[in-house]
Order: structure tokens, then sequence, then C-alpha cells
């Protein structure tokens, strides 16, 4: 644009009064509309401004501090406030007269209990508000979806951050049994390159109410890497550590643990998995570790397992020969049976109640590629049960020996629907898979962090996940309503499912060896 005219003012009749006339109006530029520029602007939201009748200030305090004296009062002439027993005894009086004294203590105690159902609500929001790092940028690359009401979605609801200033994994996660709003987090640095003196060994139990420090501090004697509650008392607890030793505590005698085992009847390798057992007592847990052993405690006396199970392929029960376990799985309904996930990517199917080396093993699932970090049963249809290793997600079955290929640090089925199972991975992604409607991509694919996530576990009722960073970084999620509600035929669709492609892997089976049959009878033949 080209300057039409221009101002001129000598530099001495700068400060003089302007003088005015009256004159004709003059056009001196038309800028006429140009449509190309809308393309700059964004329209603006409606909003709601909120006025008050107050005057506005600049800068203004919304809290003084002032000095006042009180000096109690509203108490009769012949009452001394100072004396205890004149204002018990006036208070009792007040309260059996059927008149303003008891209408004005009802008044009281309705004020209290409104005040405290308040405080309650207003305190739980508060606290997770602060939960949230307001600095994290969430949706920086993410492109906007229009949500439906049935669309699946994952919601952050609070996080819960390792205290110490070096941070380290959390390695297991464990539910509150009762359903209360709590959950036992262990915490160890699994680099040992990283590993300093200083490095804490705390575990912490948190509460969802209070975010911003932990419930209860577990100091153990070396990082803790497994932690479980006990499903028939919610007080004791129980741990595998990095020494190889297994403790449990009681939450109402302090922080440390009540026992220990001793270090010579101890595993040799970290611990990486402790369940509890079903019995009418409730004090006996198994452990797995990577020195190639299962043993089994009475938390009554941990001075030795009451069981050893040694996991040599061979069956001579050689621990020099034996393989890492990394994950476990037991089903209450198989007493007897359990699973291993080995480092070596094989699955054993075990026999707790085998009288010899070579009854212990029954057989084996063979298809990862690298160490089985997680097992579980899917618990409506036990006999079927996914784990994790190297990047991939597989389905088995007990009947077939070949896994069922969908598409990984830890995995878990979903409580509550059959069909539905969770998955995260190292560069901390959670996917949300249905088998009944998708098997070649998950349901819902949401990024949780930046770092790996390492553990992961749903509550009982569905509706809660939470997943463990490397970073210690613990999150938790509330599933949408859809993936948490058992649907209509839901558990008859999948058995049907499961059955199918059990006869299908089995007719597979039966051709390659009847192929296998016929290419040996021919090379007798020639």
């Amino acid at each position: 644009m080209e300057i039409t005219y221009v101002y001129t003012k000598i530099r001495s009749e700068f400060g003089r009064p302007c003088q005015f006339s009256d004159q004709p109006v003059e056009l001196i530029v038309d800028i006429s509309p140009d449509p190309t520029l809308a393309a700059n602007f964004i329209e603006r939201d409606i909003r709601d401004f909120a006025i008050q009748c107050s005057q506005d200030m600049s800068v203004h305090e919304p809290w003084h501090n002032f000095s006042i004296n009180h000096v109690e009062g509203g108490w009769p002439k012949n009452i001394d406030p100072l004396n205890i027993d004149e204002t018990d005894r006036h208070k009792k009086k007040a309260l059996k007269d059927e008149g303003v004294g008891v209408s004005n203590y009802c008044s009281l105690l309705l004020l209290i209990e409104l005040c405290s159902s308040l405080t309650q609500s207003t305190v739980h929001n508060v606290q997770q508000n602060n939960a949230g790092d307001i600095y994290h940028l969430y949706y920086e690359d993410d492109e906007m979806v229009e949500e439906t009401p049935d669309q699946p979605s994952a919601r952050a609801i609070t996080f819960f951050r390792d205290p110490n200033e070096v941070k380290r994994t959390a390695t297991s996660l464990s539910w509150h049994p009762t359903g209360s709003p709590k959950m036992a987090v262990a915490y160890s640095c699994l680099e040992f390159q990283r590993a300093t003196e200083e490095m804490s060994f705390d575990s912490y139990i948190w509460d969802f109410e209070s975010s911003s420090k932990p419930d209860m501090i577990l100091k153990p004697v070396s990082p803790l890497i497994c932690l479980e509650y006990n499903p028939k008392d919610s007080h004791i607890l129980a741990g595998g550590s990095y020494n190889g030793r297994i403790a449990y505590w009681d939450t109402r005698k302090g922080t440390q643990p009540v026992e220990m085992s001793k270090l010579e009847h101890s595993h040799q390798d970290p611990v990486y998995k402790v369940i509890w057992l079903q019995s009418n007592i409730g004090t006996d847990i198994f452990s797995a570790s990577t020195d190639g052993q299962v043993l089994w405690w009475d938390i009554r006396n941990m001075a030795k397992p009451t069981e050893r199970m040694v996991l040599d392929l061979s069956k001579e029960g050689n621990l020099d020969k034996a393989i890492g376990a990394v994950s476990l799985e037991f089903e209450a309904t198989m007493p007897t049976k359990f699973l291993v996930g080995t480092e070596k990517g094989l699955v054993l199917y075990c026999n707790s109640k085998a009288k010899t080396p070579a009854e212990s093993i029954e057989c084996t699932f063979s298809g990862h590629y690298g160490p089985v970090y997680a097992i579980q049963r899917n618990p409506f249809f036990p006999k079927n049960f996914l784990t994790v290793g190297d990047w991939t997600t597989r389905i088995w079955s007990e009947d077939i020996k070949e896994p069922e290929m969908t598409y990984l640090m830890d995995a878990c089925w979903s409580p509550v629907r059959p069909s539905v199972f969770f998955t995260v991975k190292m560069d901390g992604m959670l996917d949300v898979w249905d088998i009944l409607s998708k098997q070649n991509e998950p349901m819902l694919r949401r990024q949780v962090c930046s770092d790996a996530l390492y553990s992961l576990r749903v509550q009982d009722n569905g509706r809660f996940l939470a997943c463990g960073s490397h970073s210690g970084l613990v999150t938790l999620l509330e599933i949408s309503q859809g993936l948490c509600t058992l649907q209509r035929n839901e558990k008859s669709l999948v058995a049907s499912m499961f059955e199918r492609e059990t006869r299908r892997e089995k007719r597979i089976q039966g051709m390659l060896k009847e192929d296998g049959q016929r290419m040996n009878f021919f090379m007798i033949w020639i």
C-alpha cells in the first residue's frame, strides 16, 4: 500500500494547543474487504463472562492478616467460662431442655455434617488437580478426533511419581484386594550400571485421594522387584527382592518387614514374581527367579522353603542346567498346575504335585524369541492364556502347542469382558484389544507417557487400569463404560471362537503330521 498523505509538523510547534476548525468531509482512503485474508483469522467461540457488582481492581490481595483478641462469650453471668466444671454442667442442662438448646445443638450437628461432606469432595478435587503435570504437552502431535458416546476411551485420573531424586522403574503393581482406593507399587532399578549407593530401596503404598505423597513406605533390605497383596488379609503384603530374598509386611506393624527368608535358603538371582496360593489360612506363597528355581513358602516360618522345583528341561533336577524364570501364573481352579515364562522364550506347563523331577514339567510352549515378560490366563476360559515377549502378544490354548498371533513388556485380560485384553509397549503406548471385534489392530491406542511402560494391572471391577513406567511414574486410567461392561452373548461367542480355533489348529497339525509321514514313506521307498 502506497502512502497517500503525510502529516507534518515543525518542531517549534510541539506542545502548543491544537486549533480545530470545521471543514467538509474528505475521503482519504477506501480499503475494500479481501476474502483471501479470512484464512488468517479464526472465529471466536461464544463464551460466558461472569461479572461482579464490586469495583474492578488492577491489583488486589484476596488474603489479609489481621490480629484479633478473642474472648469467649455467650455464657450467663453466673457461669465462669474458665471453669470447665461449670461450663459442662451448663451444657448438660441446656441439652436436657426441649427448647432452644436442643434445636441449636441439632442445627450445629447438621452444619458440621454438611461441612464435612463438602470438605471431602473439595479436597478430592484439589488433590486430583495437583496430581497432573500442568507443563506436559499431551496433544502436541495428536490429531483432533471427534468423540462419540460409544467410542472406546481411557481417561487419566491421577499420577503417582517416585518421590526420590533418582527415578526408578515401577516394576510391579498390586491393587488393594478389598476394592479400597489403594495400590502397592514396587520400585527397583533393573539396570545394574545405573544403580548407585545413594539410590533408595523404598517401595510405597499409594492412596488415590492423596497422590502427592505415599500413604505408607515399605523399607526392604534390597530393592523390591515384585510386590503382592494377600487376597485374604489386606494388611499383609509379600515381596521378592533383587538379592533373591522373600519378605512380607504387615501394615499394622510398621514399615519394616515382619520376616524375611534366610539368604542361604533363598533364590540366587532376583525374584521376578510372587503369587499367593489359595489356602484356608492364606499364608502360602510361591516365587520364581532367574536362577531357575520355583520355591514355595509359608510366611509363618520363612527359615526354609517348604518345597522346591528346578526348571531343568532335561528333567534331571540339575540346577546348573535350569533356565531362568521371568514370569509366573497360577489359577485357583487348577491348584496343582501353573505356568512359568522363561528367559529363553519358552512357557513351561508345570505340576506342583510331581513326585519326581521328570514329572514336574509336563509340556512346553515355544513361540517367543526373547524373555516371556508376562503370562495371564483368561479369567473366563482358563485353558486359554496370553503371553508377552519379543514385541508380540500371543494367545495360547493348552490343547495345542502352537500360538495364535495377535499384535511389549506386559499384558493382562479384562476381569469383566472375556474378549478384551490390554498390552503396554516400550514406546509408552497402551493398546486395548477386543478379539471379537478386531484381531489385526487394537480397539483403542493411547499414549500414556513418553517413557517405556513396564508393568500393567487392572482392578477387579475392570474400571480402573494402572500402568508403571521405566521412570517410576504410575498412571491411573479410567476405562470407558463400553470396555468394562459385559456385552450380550459375549461369553458364548468367545467360547465358540476358542473352540473353533483349537479345532482348526488340530486339523493343521494333523495335516502336517500326515504330510511328514508320507514324505518319510516316500524317502524309504526311494
